[in-house]
Parts: structure tokens; sequence; C-alpha cells
């Protein structure tokens, strides 16, 4: 299994003994996924923390109309998960699914609480990244109610700086609340 990722991953916050880097064995899950494939599905409770080895996510739910929002992206070295659904094990509102092949690190709650009595760092660290990701959706929020679509995409950029040659404008322009063609006019006028 290919723990090294998410070991660096978590000693960026804070360094890890060789006893706790031991008692990640077992507790994690290593899954390759498939384009287009659903590791979380709307009406189903989010069971684990996907962290991201090689590929990308977008998180997203579907109107009465069938229309998809996307309310994140996940790409190397983030997390995706459903955390309401994760901890109170309510079905999930929303899909979590790969834009690309990909290959994720999964934590399962019971496994992830196990780990927080036993490495009481990782409870400090999951309590940094849970922080990060809860300040990235109130921007987010925020944006979508007081900015331009410009501003919003220039935002965009800045906070997800790989993912715009990676993603169609399709699913940027769902992030951003605004249509395809719309974007492709942002992005024309930026290059002039």
């Amino acid at each position: 299994m290919m723990l090294q990722p998410l070991i660096a991953h978590f000693e960026s916050y804070l360094p890890l003994e060789e006893s706790e880097k031991g008692l990640l064995e077992g507790r994690i899950t290593e899954r390759r996924i498939k384009r287009r494939q659903l590791v979380l599905q709307a009406g189903f409770p989010c069971k684990h923390y996907s962290y991201v080895v090689e590929g990308c996510f977008k998180m997203y739910g579907v109107d009465k109309k069938g229309n998809e929002h996307n309310i994140q992206f996940a790409a190397e070295n983030d997390w995706i998960s459903d955390i309401g659904s994760f901890h109170s094990g309510k079905p999930s509102p929303l899909c979590i699914e790969a834009i690309e092949p990909s290959l994720i690190l999964q934590i399962e709650r019971q496994d992830l609480y196990f780990l927080y009595l036993n490495i009481p760092k990782l409870d400090r660290i999951f309590k940094v990244i849970i922080e990060n990701k809860y300040v990235e959706l109130q921007n987010h929020v925020l944006q979508n109610i007081s900015s331009t679509a410009q501003e919003r995409y220039d935002a965009f950029l800045e906070q997800y700086p790989t993912l715009a040659l990676r993603l169609p404008n399709t699913q940027i322009a769902s992030y951003l609340g605004i249509s395809p063609e719309y974007l492709s006019e942002i992005r024309s006028d930026r290059k002039s």
C-alpha cells in the first residue's frame, strides 16, 4: 500500500513517530478509481474520508431539474468527504465522482476515531484540515452571493491553480454558477 504520500501529508502539519506511522497500517484502504466512478452516491451515508494520491474528484448536488452543482474539487494531496454525513451516519444529499482515473486512500469512521485516540496529533491535524475546508466553503458561498462571475473565476484560479487546465469548462462553470459559454467569454477576455 502507498502510505508514504499520506504520511508526508500528515507530517507537513506535525511529525509522526515510527510507532504512530505503524498504527496507520491496516486502518487505511487504498483504492483505484475509474473516471466517472462514484465514491459517494446521494442517498447513502458517507463512510470515508478520502485522501487523493493521484487524480481529481468533484463533490456535487443535483437539483430537481437534474442539474449538477459542483461545490468542491479535490486533486492530489487533498481530502474530499461529506463531513456531515460521515459523522452523523445520515444519507448524503451529495455525490463524489472521479473526474480522472484516480488513486485514493480512505479512512472509515471507526478507524479515524481509533487513530484520534491512539495518535492525538492526528486529532489536531484533522481539526486544521477540516477548519481549512470550512473556510474554503465559506469563501465559496460568499463569492457566489456577492462577487461577479469574473471575480469568482479569479478566486477559482487562486484556490485551484492547476485544475483550470485539467477540468472541462462545464465542470468549472457548474462550480462558479455560470454557463460554460459565459465561462468561455471570461477566459477569452483574460487572454486579450
